[in-house]
């Protein structure tokens, strides 16, 4: 949970719209996580590597938990894991199953299983020999995200910026407008809504600033590879249009992002939708609307000061 706190104001606006006796755990191995001050109840939990399923799910039915929303990608796998199990005692997860989840975390995978099928993905390898390219980019292989990451490198640049990783790919470094594209998938695999929106201020891998587009070359290749995968849920993909207009899939990241709250504002109604599933309703009857003006985002420090 961390410090997620619009995404924890996102879920409860959804949840309430549905009922106003449900209320919002927060669960997060740091005691002084932030978004435990936004949330109705707080679970100091153990580490995901120490809990076992016996022992969350005793949990969730102690308090009643019928929905598990994760928000971060290491604890991605441990919930696509146990995603049946959860289900099969009425606690329904946010997240796709093993196989997608395992292709989207692994760049190498995710690239080769992609370029498979002819999608526009990014070349992703183990050598950079194997690219042919003045400019590179070197990431972990495995996650989501800018942690480490060595971006605009030349040859020499990218070799060292590797030799600090712990298993490095190597892809062509590509000029160009950057895009999120937020997208729910309910359970029958069926696309629900997609929102594309240009990352005009990036810091850290996260969008400052980002707004709203219509593009819908882009929507359509994203698309397409979601029901690929078979993914679930809330998903984002990472996109760059080149200057020449072609389009790069850079990763697809299974879970609500930093600046999705945007997409939310504009129609896609992620958690609504998701909640609504999570009650056995189906969703037909809650089409998506995308707003009709596009809207932006503009990330900043908010403070906010309590009585103790």
């Amino acid at each position: 949970m961390s410090k997620k706190v619009p995404l924890l104001k996102v879920v409860k606006q959804a949840v309430s719209r549905v009922t106003s006796e449900a209320i919002i755990i927060g669960a997060d191995s740091h005691m002084s996580c932030i978004g435990s001050y936004f949330v109705d109840q707080f679970w100091h939990m153990p580490r995901l590597d120490e809990l076992n399923i016996t022992e969350l799910i005793a949990y969730c039915e102690r308090y009643n938990i019928g929905m598990i929303v994760p928000t971060r990608d290491g604890e991605l796998l441990y919930f696509a894991k146990h995603r049946i199990s959860l289900a099969e005692r009425g606690i329904h997860v946010m997240i796709s199953d093993e196989q997608a989840v395992t292709a989207c975390l692994d760049k190498l995978r995710f690239f080769e299983e992609l370029h498979t099928y002819q999608y526009p993905v990014i070349q992703t390898t183990l050598s950079i020999d194997t690219i042919s390219a003045t400019r590179y980019v070197v990431k972990e292989r495995h996650g989501a995200g800018s942690h480490n990451i060595g971006l605009n490198l030349n040859k020499e640049e990218a070799i060292n910026q590797a030799n600090k990783l712990s298993i490095p790919v190597f892809q062509p470094f590509i000029e160009g407008k950057e895009f999120s594209v937020d997208m729910y998938i309910d359970r029958d695999r069926t696309m629900k809504g997609v929102i594309v929106r240009q990352r005009e201020l990036i810091v850290q891998g996260e969008s400052q600033i980002s707004t709203t587009v219509q593009h819908p070359m882009i929507e359509g290749v994203c698309m397409r590879v979601a029901q690929t995968l078979q993914l679930y849920g809330h998903i984002i993909f990472q996109v760059i249009e080149d200057k020449r207009g072609s389009i790069h899939i850079i990763e697809c990241n299974p879970r609500f992002g930093g600046a999705s709250t945007l997409s939310i504002a504009a129609g896609l109604d992620s958690f609504f939708w998701c909640y609504l599933e999570a009650r056995g309703e189906e969703l037909a009857a809650y089409p998506f609307c995308r707003s009709e003006t596009e809207k932006r985002l503009v990330r900043h420090t908010n403070d906010w000061i309590i009585d103790v």
